[in-house]
Parts: C-alpha cells; sequence; structure tokens
C-alpha cells in the first residue's frame, strides 16, 4: 500500500484519482492482511498463551520487539517477522531460472538468487540425443557443449540438502537452454507458486516461463506452435538462430516493461496481470518505451481501482 501511495505522490492529480485508489485497496478487504512492523515495533501476544520467538525478533523487557521491517507471521506458538524484500528461498518443486557461473567437477554452479549454493549434476540433465545410459568421463570432458558459463537455463528444485544446498535438474523437454528471448528480474515474493509456470500468452505471441526464483522469460512462439510445444522450443538448436521480428520484439519488450511496473508498485506478478498491463496500454494507445511512465502509470492504476472496485459490488 505504501508503495502504490508513493507512487501517485508523481502523478498528476489530474491524470488519476487518490480516492478512488484508496476505496479500491480498501475494497480488497484490509482486515484480512497480516500486521505489518517495522524496526523495534513493539508484536502483540497477550492473545496468546506463551510464545516462542522466531526468527526477526527479540525480547526486551518481557515483551515481543522486531528487529526488522516486515510481516508478522504466527505459526501455532511461534511468532516470526518476514522482511518484505528477501533472496530466493527454495522449495521442493520450484521452476527456477539461472545463470551458469562455473564448472566444477561433474556439476554446474548456478546462480538462481538464492542463500545457498546451486548445483546441476550432469547427472540430472538429458545427454544430447536423449540417450539414456551412465555419464562416463568423456562425458564430463564434453559438459561445455550442453551448459557452458554465462548460459541461462530454466530447471526445477530437485532436493533441498541438510547443509542448505539446492539441487537441480532439467530432465524435461521444457527444460534447458534458454535463447532467443529475454528476462527481467524481479523481487521473488512477487512471483506466487502456481500450477503452471510456462504459459503462452497469445495475444502478445510469447512464450513465458515465471520462475520462482523472481526471473521471468519471454520469447517469440512462432507460427504453428502450440502451447505445449512451445515450451519445449529452447531445446532445439533451430529456434536459437532464427532472429526474431520487429514485431516480436516489440511485444518482447512491453511484457518486460509490464513486469517491470507491476514489481515497481509490488503486485503480483502473473500472467494475467502482464495481459491486463498490455492491454491498458494497447487501449490508451501506449507503447511500449512509455510504459513505465508516471502519466501511464497512473492510468493504469486508475483502471485496475476501477476493475477492483467493480468486483467487490
Amino acid at each position: 500500500m505504501s508503495d502504490l501511495m508513493a507512487q501517485l505522490l508523481v502523478l498528476d492529480r489530474n491524470e488519476t484519482s487518490p480516492l478512488l485508489l484508496a476505496d479500491a485497496a480498501l475494497s480488497d478487504g484490509m482486515q484480512s492482511l497480516p500486521d505489518l512492523v517495522c524496526i523495534g515495533d513493539t508484536i502483540d501476544t497477550d492473545t496468546q498463551e506463551g510464545f516462542l520467538r522466531g526468527h526477526g525478533t527479540q525480547v526486551l523487557d518481557g515483551q515481543l520487539v522486531a528487529t526488522e521491517g516486515g510481516l508478522i507471521e504466527r505459526v501455532n506458538k511461534l511468532v516470526s517477522v518476514r522482511p518484505l524484500r528477501q533472496r530466493y528461498s527454495a522449495a521442493l518443486g520450484d521452476i527456477v531460472i539461472g545463470r551458469v557461473i562455473e564448472l566444477a567437477g561433474k556439476r554446474w554452479r548456478l546462480d538462481i538468487g538464492a542463500r545457498q549454493e546451486v548445483s546441476l549434476q550432469l547427472s540430472a540433465v538429458d545427454l544430447p540425443g536423449g540417450a539414456q545410459r551412465r555419464r562416463t568421463a568423456e562425458d564430463e570432458i564434453n559438459m561445455r557443449t550442453i551448459f557452458k558459463e554465462g548460459d541461462l537455463i530454466s530447471a526445477e528444485v530437485q532436493s533441498l540438502h541438510a547443509d542448505g544446498s539446492i539441487a537441480l535438474h532439467t530432465r524435461s523437454a521444457k527444460y534447458g537452454k534458454l535463447a532467443g528471448g529475454d528476462s527481467v528480474s524481479i523481487p521473488a515474493a512477487l512471483v506466487k507458486r502456481q500450477k503452471h509456470h510456462f504459459s503462452s500468452l497469445q495475444t502478445l505471441g510469447l512464450t513465458m516461463i515465471l520462475g520462482c526464483n523472481g526471473l521471468v522469460w519471454f520469447q517469440p512462439m512462432h507460427e504453428g506452435e502450440t502451447e505445449r510445444s512451445s515450451v519445449a522450443m529452447q531445446q532445439q538448436p533451430s529456434a536459437a538462430k532464427e532472429p526474431a521480428s520487429r514485431e516480436q520484439r516489440a511485444a518482447i519488450s512491453a511484457a518486460l516493461n509490464a513486469v517491470k511496473l507491476l514489481a515497481s508498485l509490488s503486485m503480483n506478478v502473473s500472467s494475467a496481470s502482464i495481459l491486463n498491463v498490455c492491454k491498458v496500454s494497447t487501449e490508451k494507445g501506449v507503447e511500449a518505451k512509455d510504459m513505465l511512465t508516471a502519466s501511464f502509470i497512473g492510468v493504469f492504476l486508475e483502471d485496475e481501482a476501477q476493475q477492483r472496485l467493480q468486483s467487490s459490488l
């Protein structure tokens, strides 16, 4: 709410209605939101019998005090504070997008913005040609023919080890090296875990991968491709060699700026919210390069407020 109001301060009063936006925010049900605390705030524990001090809290003079700003989380007697911005915390089965930073032994080390070390074992990838066999010393020598330093890849969290390290795998046609598109990084908290993280934005002609670690990838969907085949196109060498058309590059730019706009307003990022931003920009005749201007942000916020008010009636 505070981030949204901060954006309103830079907007022309004639372009949007703060009262309309405030009514829309209230209609979302403020009572259902968790408590927000700042550093030094006292956390109310009078309503429960006893409590356990969790992360982000400290007991001072018999009272529970927040040691960092964030949202209060209560699990039985455990009371903790979850920071609004933090590094990605992996969960089993998460779809992530990461960049290869090093080859070490029989594994690749990746950067996915997590707290822990992230590795992709040679045994956890599909060999060229789809061969099903034990990995040999020759496969280890030729690891750079699969992924090399700097490659951007999509993968799934396979396991979480006791030491906090994360193991990934790409044993599926929809995972692998990403090419022929572009990506944007946002706070991981804005990406909610959902059933499908691979989706097709039909109206934009794009395929999207929504990484749970906050990386979002877009690439063109070529003619004749279905939603199922498009998510596996990064595995095809020919896909990276086909240059994107001017219209496709414009669509990717619009999608990237839509994600940046949503992130600047601390709004959840999903295929529906991205398409909604692009729809408003198309209706108002706003080009991709102007989607991050204060004037368009005001137009989008007013449209979003009207939609929320209508849905609450």
